[in-house]
């Protein structure tokens, strides 16, 4: 007759690793799902990182330099015709409208014939 003891003990350790094959099922499930989306992740960022160095040269050379004395200076485009017309829609004389710019009066009228250019220099020395 067989022992009793032993077919019990046989008989848990069967019953109890069928429970944990069970319970761990549904997690090696859950840590399959996950090493997917990592590498799924892993490959959208390398993809990332290559369009990065792709467009890195080009954004290196736009960039400016923040050390590099900055001027205050904005470069304006000038047309005599468009002084003309702002002159006379703004219904000032060539004098008033020279102190206005902060020329003399006859340099607007010889600028707004295109005569004469005023150039960044000229306008800072006859102010």
């Amino acid at each position: 007759m067989p022992n009793i003891a032993a077919i019990l003990k046989s008989e848990i350790s069967r019953v109890a690793r069928k429970e944990v094959r069970a319970e761990t099922e549904s997690l090696r499930k859950m840590i399959a799902a996950q090493r997917s989306a990592i590498a799924a992740l892993k490959r959208e960022l390398a993809e990332l990182r290559k369009d990065t160095k792709r467009t890195a040269p080009a954004r290196k050379t736009a960039e400016v330099d923040l050390d590099a004395p900055q001027t205050d200076e904005v470069k304006r485009r000038f047309s005599a015709g468009r002084l003309a017309t702002h002159r006379q829609k703004t219904g000032l004389s060539a004098a008033d409208y020279g102190a206005l710019v902060g020329i003399s009066g006859r340099a607007s009228i010889t600028t707004s014939k295109a005569r004469r250019v005023l150039t960044p220099p000229s306008c800072a020395s006859s102010r």
